[in-house]
């Protein structure tokens, strides 16, 4: 303990010497406030440090006063946490948000009180605005734009976007990113790797610095909308065949790395079960095309829309045909998945479907789990050990499971840090799209339902045949491959409408008269 708070005291007391001789040294302006934003950042990593070393002193580890403790102290923590995000902005709010979409890695406390950041974004002034789209289009927005919404529609971490009116009559949504953002960026990120280096110190179990890792290298992808355009494209081409997915038209002419314009599309979030039931839009469907959509991104592409939080996903009916869609929003953070990777992820969600123990323990040893595999595996998943044992696909998904694995990963913190820093860098953004795609599905009330494990084994099996053929060195062979691919295609839609009979009232009533006709 007395070690512990000498290191805190130690790290408080160079911390305030350096911002004091930085303050001193140099005249703040408006334009300069990282020492402040560092400042700010130093006093929460302390206060949360100091808080967590003296909270259990005086109580019984493994109690249940211990236990309630633990989380009054998360929620503190988290609490503060939160505030200095909303206060630093910018960067803060962006990793905030994506602590916030780690459930079952992160305490429950934390993913809770972080969440609210999401509604929670900065916005810039209308004059702001203006500047930025002065600056980069050379144009004032009444040589643009016939009319320019003051109110945005929506307020992010990096940017807001506006609904105008072009000369011609179409509708758009601008894109503006924050004017201050891009210069604060990089500062932040050394801020952040700074105090989570100084926490590490402190509690040799606290592993996260993949956090940074991932900020570094994700930070300027997402900060450049004309790379964010070139991703809305390509999926767009990619996903083509799938009449259910609107992914709005960039204009060009009027997009910069810091503006981009594109096709204005309205609809209701993905988990507003109000506005579905209103518009007559099937939840089911929705949940079942959105697992059809990123099943196809993840195991046969590669490229993963890797923000799928309900802000980005919209539903609607299509004006023209009437059909139900889903529009994919915000595509500036894609993950391209290496082909072994890949390859590695999909033969390890196939065995966890069949419950494959063996493969299980294969795959997660080659995706880098090591001795972890087990924890893995439930980190992968989001359930128990003992679901993942009898074959995921096999037993539904209950609340007193939820329970348990969220007071899980409470105890096994530590064990998730290393874990996370032991897996390959592409693995954590597609835990984070796993997080945010389960919290969409427990909205719905459609989580963990047989279609969508149909439809990821569709997937891997076409992944897998494609592969295979890639490798092949005869017709003869191909030709073996594709037929075996649909021969496994067919059987998982013969299971499907087994399934789907079995639960209809014609499965019911037969289910019902086959004692009597035995």
């Amino acid at each position: 303990m007395a070690g512990h708070l000498l290191k805190v005291s130690s790290l408080a007391t160079a911390v305030f010497a350096t911002s004091g001789f930085y303050l001193y040294s140099r005249p703040l302006s408006l334009n300069d406030l990282s020492v402040v934003r560092f400042g700010r950042a130093a006093t929460t990593t302390v206060l949360i440090s100091v808080d967590y070393i003296t909270a259990f002193k005086h109580v019984e580890y493994d109690t249940e006063e211990y236990w309630a403790l633990k989380s009054k102290v998360h929620l503190r923590s988290a609490e503060r946490l939160r505030d200095l995000c909303c206060a630093n902005r910018g960067t803060f709010i962006k990793v905030g948000q994506h602590l916030g979409a780690l459930d079952y890695l992160l305490p429950e406390e934390y993913t809770s009180t972080l969440k609210v950041l999401h509604s929670q974004a900065p916005q810039s002034s209308m004059e702001e605005i203006q500047q930025v789209i002065r600056e980069d289009l050379g144009k004032e927005l009444s040589e643009l734009f016939v009319s320019f919404e003051v109110k945005p529609q929506g307020a992010a971490s990096l940017a807001q976007v506006h609904k105008a009116v072009l000369h011609d009559g179409r509708t758009v949504a601008i894109k503006v990113q924050h004017p201050k953002v891009q210069k604060q960026s990089s500062r932040d990120i050394v801020i952040m790797e700074v105090m989570l280096k100084a926490v590490h110190w402190l509690f040799p179990n606290f592993a996260f610095m993949w956090l940074v890792e991932e900020a570094k290298k994700n930070l300027p992808l997402e900060l450049d909308f004309l790379n964010e355009g070139h991703n809305a494209e390509k999926v767009a081409n990619m996903l083509a065949h799938f009449s259910f997915l609107k992914v709005p038209l960039i204009h060009w002419d009027l997009s910069t790395k810091r503006i981009l314009t594109m096709e204005f599309v309205e609809g209701g979030h993905i988990n507003d079960r109000d506005y579905m039931k209103k518009h007559g839009i099937n939840v089911n469907q929705i949940s079942e095309n959105l697992g059809k959509m990123y099943s196809e991104m993840i195991f046969v592409h590669g490229f993963v829309h890797c923000d799928p939080h309900p802000g980005n996903v919209l539903v609607r009916k299509c004006p023209r045909s009437g059909k139900t869609q889903i529009a994919l929003l915000d595509h500036g953070l894609y993950q391209v998945l290496q082909p072994a990777f890949r390859l590695d992820y999909c033969r390890l969600w196939q065995a966890l479907i069949k419950g494959d123990m063996s493969g299980v323990e294969r795959y997660s040893l080659r995706l880098g789990a090591g001795d972890l595999y087990a924890l893995f595996a439930c980190v992968v998943t989001s359930r128990s050990w003992t679901a993942v044992n009898a074959g995921i696909s096999s037993v539904p998904v209950t609340r007193s499971e939820d329970v348990e694995i969220r007071n899980n990963a409470s105890q096994y913190l530590p064990q998730i840090s290393e874990l996370l820093n032991r897996v390959p860098r592409q693995m954590l953004l597609l835990l984070k799209t796993n997080d945010l795609l389960r919290g969409i599905e427990t909205t719905l009330q459609t989580r963990a339902s047989s279609s969508s494990f149909i439809n990821m084994s569709r997937c891997c099996v076409r992944a897998m045949a494609r592969h295979r053929r890639s490798k092949a060195r005869s017709w003869r062979r191909r030709i073996q491959i594709t037929l075996a691919e649909c021969v496994d295609l067919w059987t998982l839609t013969m299971y499907e409408v087994f399934l789907r009979l079995s639960g209809s009232p014609l499965g019911h009533w037969l289910t019902a008269l086959l004692p009597f006709l035995h």
